[in-house]
């Protein structure tokens, strides 16, 4: 069980916007791809949850941003959850370079949804077993 995973992007030409850096909706793109890849680190990858027939959604997202990033920036997102209740929970991110400059700060509650009944759920305690509540780095 990985606490805080840390998740490598290279930023590319595709997420350059027209001021020069990369856009901002980007920065969600990675974040949820970070947030994936740590629930696969952690054993519930996407099809784990299509098998339960329940899975998260995002009922809220805020960045902070505080700095640029441009073209063959190397980047770690990192991201752990920093609580959970009954059927959401809330992840946090830094997004920075591998020296240690932050870029971004996130966060994003998640709702846990059944998906056939497209209604909230309580998350299963087998999953709650493989995801540490973390203040992060």
């Amino acid at each position: 069980m990985t606490a805080i995973y840390e998740y490598p992007h290279v930023v590319t030409a595709e997420d350059i916007d027209e001021l020069g850096h990369a856009g901002n909706y980007h920065y969600v793109k990675w974040t949820q791809h970070a947030a994936i890849a740590h629930s696969a680190a952690n054993g519930w990858p996407t099809q784990r949850y299509f098998d339960l027939g329940a899975g998260w959604v995002v009922r809220s997202h805020k960045i902070l941003f505080l700095k640029p990033a441009f073209e063959g920036d190397e980047l770690i997102i990192k991201t752990w959850v920093a609580s959970a209740r009954s059927a959401s929970s809330v992840r946090k991110y830094e997004i920075g370079k591998p020296g240690g400059e932050i870029l971004a700060k996130a966060e994003t509650e998640w709702a846990f949804v059944n998906y056939s009944k497209q209604r909230p759920t309580r998350i299963p305690e087998e999953l709650t077993e493989c995801f540490e509540i973390s203040e992060g780095p």
